[in-house]
Parts: structure tokens; C-alpha cells; sequence
């Protein structure tokens, strides 16, 4: 570990913070989306809140303030709390959110009551017992991100060999089920590793806060993939990356580790959520945005088509007119169609270039054969899950379809 802390240019209790806030995001990354895929992200919150309680016992029983024996008596607790969850929703008619907040409530209400015995025994070894609740990463060791690294990569390393039936279990609990899984074990499993996330982090982000960092990497790299084998390598990195700029940031502004790596993960998750290729806000925006346009587009090119088929070339207002549009939705589309090449105008009146008869030729096809299929749709046997884009009904259904319900239609040809 020491070679690794000589290579980052920075104080040596700066650079070991940094490096276990690393440490913390990998694996909370990787292991967070063990709960937050199966909708099940309060596990995390109620597993933290659990450990509590362990931390004051352990102290209790041993004397000392010694961090293997505290994380010790977190990781007992924290196994004991998920014990309890499953049994409550497994045994009673009691569900499974319930069962969490029962859990979460009653065992940091007991580790709050400890915490609170210890501090009026007058013991000197209790300061700093409340780091386990808030928090405190200035105070790691390089022994202690020794120790962080050492349980990251035993879990991470759990994920990689447990992969498929994790794989099975998170997406599809009955498939697993009737191929031999035993799912409950594989469930177990999953919130052991869960457990160990939350050992990793309870020095660095305290309780309160690490059910934040189980939950901000999986849910920014779900916005950027839909590939569990990319996510949570994905998922890991950002958890990575938000650890270490937290602490950085955390150590120049002189202020709490923990919060500040919270609010840059939040910071990352509002940019995926707003940002991220073809699902983020942002992107979806653009995308409808644009498919109205096209939609304005060709019913204004259909309305021109039978316009001129009426009478001689329309004025942008007589247009406007005769289709019932809004004069605005009108000389938008028909910009948009002269921006394409599509129309050729006569002083004020418009008409139809050759590109533009073949586009409204075009549109009037696909309104003509989604007609056909709303009618006759029905009676069609594709032989599997294709479904029609009304958009496109002959690329979405293929030729053989689309003459088969040309015929059922009349066999009329638009």
C-alpha cells in the first residue's frame, strides 16, 4: 500500500483518505447493485443502521477501541439484521418494506442507546465511537485501507465467481428457481457481500450515510448501459471516481469527508440522469422533441398533397385553413419541408418539388397501411413478438405482412 500512497502527489493523511474513499466507491459500486437492481435499496440502509449496535457490543465485550474487533461486531450485526429481515418477511404476513423499517428502526434505536451507556462510563477508550455513526476518514490508517482493499477485493471477487445464479436471482427469481438455484441461499449470499460493503465504509461515510454510496453508482451506471457485465465494472469506477474527488474536495474545504463524497455522488447521478446518450432528460427531450416535428412535418406535407389535388397551389394561410392547423404548426412544417428540399414556391403559394410528391406518396402509404392495420391487424398471424411501428409498418412487419394485409384491405394500393 505504501508504493501506492508514495504515487499520488499529496500528503501522506490526504493521500490515504483518498485512497480508502477509492477503495469504498469500488466497492460499494460493485456491490451496491446487488441491492438496488432487485429494488431492494433500503436493504443497504437498514444493513448500515444495523451495524451500529455491533460496533458499541463489540466494544462492550472487549474493552478496547480496537477497529478489527469493532468491524468484526458490525459485520455480526449487520448479518443478524438481514437474519432478522428475511424472517420477518418469510414467517409473517408482514412485508417486506415493513420488515426493513422494522429492522433499520429497532437496531439503530439500540445502537443509539449504547453508544449513549458508553459515553456516561466514564471509559476514555469510548472517543471516537461516533465516527461509526457520522463518519470520519481523516482518521484511517494505511493498516486500515490495507484492510478495506483486502475485504473489497475478497467480495469483488465473490461477484466475479457467482456471477450467472447472482445474474439469475437479481433479474429473475423464478427462472433461477426452476433451473435449480437456490435462491433464497443466493439471496443470503448477496446480502452477506452487502455486509461487507458496508464494513468497508463505516469509518469513512459513517452509517447514516452509506446506504448513499451503495445506491449512486449503480443507479449513474445504469443511465449509461443495460448490460450487468458492463455495469458493474461501470458502477465500480464511478463509485471509484466519486470516493476520490469527494475526499480531495473534502481536504481542501477543510470539511467532512463523508457528506462531501455523498453530494459529489448525487452531483454525478443528476448529470447521468440528465445527460446520459439515449435515456438521460436531456436526450429523451431532444428525441420527442424531434419526432413532433417530424409528425408536424408530414401531416403538413399530406394536408399540401390534398390541397393540391383540390385547386391550385395554396398560400401559407389558406393551408392553414383548410387543415385546421394552427397557422404557427403550418409555416413551421412547411420550413422544415423546404429545408429538405421538398417544396417550390410561386411567389406566396407553394407546391410540391418531385422529391416532395415521392415523401407525401411516402406518408400517405404508411397512414393508408396503418388504417389497414388497426382494421385488419388482428387477423394477421406474424408467428412471433414482432410489433408494428406505425412509423415504419412495412420495415417493422416485413414485406409478406404488409401484401397480406394490402389484400385483406381490398387489395387497394395507395
Amino acid at each position: 500500500m505504501g508504493w501506492l500512497i508514495d504515487l499520488l502527489p499529496l500528503p501522506y493523511t490526504d493521500a490515504v483518505v483518498v485512497i480508502g474513499a477509492a477503495v469504498l466507491g469500488i466497492a460499494a459500486g460493485v456491490l451496491g447493485a446487488l441491492a438496488v437492481l432487485p429494488r431492494r435499496s433500503l436493504v443497504g440502509d437498514a444493513l448500515a443502521h444495523s451495524a451500529l449496535p455491533g460496533v458499541a457490543i463489540a466494544f462492550l465485550v472487549t474493552g478496547a477501541k480496537d477497529p478489527a474487533s469493532l468491524l468484526v461486531g458490525a459485520g455480526i450485526a449487520g448479518l443478524i439484521g438481514a437474519l432478522m429481515m428475511v424472517g420477518i418477511e418469510r414467517t409473517s404476513r408482514i412485508r417486506p418494506d415493513a420488515a426493513i423499517g422494522v429492522v433499520l428502526s429497532s437496531f439503530f434505536s439500540l445502537g443509539i442507546v449504547l453508544l449513549t451507556y458508553i459515553s456516561s462510563t466514564g471509559n476514555s477508550e469510548q472517543a471516537g465511537l461516533e465516527t461509526y455513526l457520522f463518519g470520519q476518514a481523516a482518521g484511517l490508517l494505511e493498516r486500515d485501507v490495507a484492510v478495506m482493499a483486502g475485504l473489497a477485493a475478497g467480495a469483488i471477487a465473490c461477484v466475479a465467481i457467482g456471477f450467472r445464479p447472482l445474474k439469475a436471482s437479481i433479474f429473475d427469481r423464478a427462472f433461477a428457481a426452476s433451473i435449480g438455484l437456490r435462491v433464497r441461499v443466493v439471496e443470503l449470499a448477496s446480502t452477506a457481500l452487502l455486509v461487507v460493503a458496508i464494513v468497508i465504509g463505516l469509518r469513512s461515510v459513517g452509517a447514516i450515510l452509506m446506504v448513499a454510496m451503495l445506491i449512486v453508482p449503480t443507479v449513474a451506471a445504469r443511465q449509461l448501459t443495460n448490460r450487468l457485465s458492463r455495469l458493474l465494472p461501470l458502477a465500480g469506477l464511478i463509485g471509484g471516481a466519486v470516493g476520490a474527488v469527494g475526499a480531495l474536495a473534502s481536504a481542501r474545504a477543510e470539511v467532512p469527508t463523508g457528506p462531501v463524497i455523498v453530494l459529489t455522488g448525487t452531483v454525478v447521478v443528476l448529470a447521468a440522469v440528465l445527460l446520459a446518450p439515449g435515456r438521460g432528460v436531456v436526450w429523451q427531450a431532444a428525441r420527442r422533441r424531434g419526432e413532433r416535428r417530424t409528425a408536424r412535418s408530414s401531416g403538413v406535407l399530406i394536408d399540401l398533397e390534398t390541397a393540391l389535388h383540390a385547386g391550385p397551389p395554396p398560400t401559407p394561410s389558406e393551408l392553414a385553413m383548410a387543415s385546421a392547423r394552427p397557422a404557427r404548426d403550418v409555416r413551421r412544417g412547411l420550413r422544415d419541408l423546404g429545408r429538405a428540399g421538398l417544396l417550390e414556391h410561386d411567389g406566396d403559394r407553394v407546391r410540391l418539388s418531385e422529391s416532395g410528391a415521392a415523401a407525401a406518396h411516402t406518408a400517405l402509404e404508411g397512414r393508408r397501411l396503418w388504417s389497414a392495420w388497426l382494421e385488419h391487424g388482428w387477423r394477421l398471424d406474424p408467428g412471433d413478438a414482432r410489433e408494428p411501428d406505425p412509423r415504419d409498418l412495412r420495415g417493422s412487419l416485413g414485406d409478406d405482412l404488409v401484401e397480406r394485409l394490402i389484400a385483406m384491405d381490398g387489395g387497394a394500393r395507395p
